[in-house]
């Protein structure tokens, strides 16, 4: 919309079209590296409007919501150093020359402002304005608008090369918004496809830990089942060979009678280690010091099994509550089991120490413990090691990563099954190599009227 007639000679002998030309070829090159909206906008006033003669540049970027022009980027006047406006203005959607192109997406040239009414000086009074929209996807995203201090400073060819650099402008800022969207469309896939993993690895360790369970439960119940029955075998065994006792007077039919009561001994032993993997024995816990009876199981057998073990005892260690045959089976098994798999040079620690469990801290065996304090029992061994694709079949009953002949027999077994009976649970990290590590955690003993438990994570 032209207020005036337009003279041709004023246009012609201010664009140099070639010029112009190589610039808008050069804008599309460029377009291609600008990858936001407010880049775009200072290119476009700087490096295309500003190289085309044009005494001035601003552009405007539309907030529809609250129907205003805000002045976002400039050459000229209006730009004196870096990315700075002198005094940039916000104009309501029509209101001013701009304000009307924004409302109207439609250019606009007005050779002579002093007869227009509607025109809304900026940093000093122009007298011819020329003002193009820029829309894309029907919405206007703002205008580029250039001043000229002289009447009829601008014609069809300034027309024509700020509609081109609009269009340009106008198709990458479709494109940047595009790409906006499929960032965040690719960003949402990745979120839901790690919401996903995560849901799956959830429920994988869920269901493993369901099946650990249930396959414990089952493998206890037949396992009791299976122990006491024999164990009413093993009984009548045992009367039959007191009742021979008084029957037999040769020194060799003796012998086979011991030998005979040797191995039902045995045999009862394996019976009362099954129900104890079971966790059918019958525990009596109490407030224990676990520090003395550590000191008291090294006394014990100081000649054999613990000599030249180190201990670490923690100071200030809290009473367990537990049973004392109970400690003293899982203490003689951990430390036979890191002697058998320690050569004649490796080492022996025995540490214990408090600490506080929270639901949260440990997702392996102590997952299942309450919240609360607890005393960690640790047997550490600088041996062999345990390959990892054996870790989780190594509390299983009659397994043993040793050599034929040297296992024995329920060991660890037996010390998983006093731990959780006793309200708390047996970990193993190891390396082969390096040697293992296994951990019993004990509840420490309560006395409700004195000895509260702290709050845990």
């Amino acid at each position: 919309m032209f207020n005036q007639a337009i003279p041709r000679s004023r246009t012609w002998n201010r664009i140099d079209e070639p010029a112009a030309l190589r610039t808008l070829n050069s804008f599309a090159v460029d377009l291609i590296g600008i990858l936001s909206a407010e880049d775009l906008c200072w290119y476009v006033a700087q490096n295309v409007v500003g190289r085309l003669n044009f005494v001035d540049c601003v552009i405007y970027q539309a907030d529809e919501a609250q129907g205003v022009l805000r002045q976002v980027a400039a050459g000229g006047e209006k730009n004196p150093f870096a990315r700075s406006i002198i005094n940039p203005l916000v104009i309501p959607f029509g209101r001013g020359i701009t304000g009307q192109v924004a409302a109207r997406r439609a250019p606009m040239i007005v050779d002579d402002l002093l007869l227009e009414q509607d025109y809304i000086p900026d940093l000093r009074l122009a007298r011819s304005e020329i003002c193009v929209p820029l829309v894309y996807r029907g919405h206007t995203f703002g205008v580029i608008d250039c001043e000229h201090p002289d009447p009829h400073g601008f014609g069809e060819a300034e027309l024509d090369i700020l509609t081109t650099s609009a269009q340009m402008t106008a198709a990458k800022l479709e494109g940047l918004e595009e790409a906006e969207k499929a960032g965040k469309r690719y960003l949402d896939l990745v979120s839901d496809h790690a919401r996903l993993t995560e849901e799956t690895t959830t429920r994988k360790a869920l269901d493993a830990r369901l099946f650990e369970a249930r396959r414990r439960d089952s493998l206890g119940r037949l396992t009791g089942r299976f122990a006491h029955e024999f164990n009413n075998m093993l009984t009548v065994v045992s009367g039959n060979l007191e009742f021979l006792e008084t029957e037999i007077a040769t020194a060799d039919a003796r012998r086979f009678l011991d030998e005979a009561r040797t191995a039902a001994g045995r045999a009862a032993s394996l019976m009362q280690d099954m129900l104890v993997f079971a966790e059918r024995t019958r525990l009596e816990p109490a407030a224990l010091d676990l520090n003395a009876l550590v000191t008291e199981f090294c006394l014990t057998h100081g000649n054999s099994l613990t000599r030249g073990i180190d201990l670490m005892l923690a100071h200030d260690l809290w009473p367990v509550s537990a049973d004392r045959k109970a400690i003293a089976s899982m203490l003689y098994n951990l430390v036979a089991n890191a002697r058998d798999a320690t050569a004649a040079s490796g080492k022996v620690l025995i540490q214990t120490a408090n600490t506080l469990h929270a639901w949260s801290d440990d997702p392996g065996a102590d997952a299942e413990m309450p919240s609360g304090r607890y005393v960690r029992l640790s047997v550490i061994d600088t041996g062999a090691g345990i390959p990892e694709d054996r870790l989780s079949r190594i509390f299983d009953p009659f397994y043993t990563t040793k050599p034929s002949g040297t296992a024995r027999g329920l060991g660890l077994s037996v010390v998983r099954g006093l731990a959780r009976q006793s309200g708390g649970a047996v970990a193993v990290r190891s390396e082969p190599g390096l040697g293992s590590a296994f951990t019993v955690s004990l509840p420490a003993f309560r006395d409700d009227t004195t000895d509260p438990i702290p709050e845990t994570g």
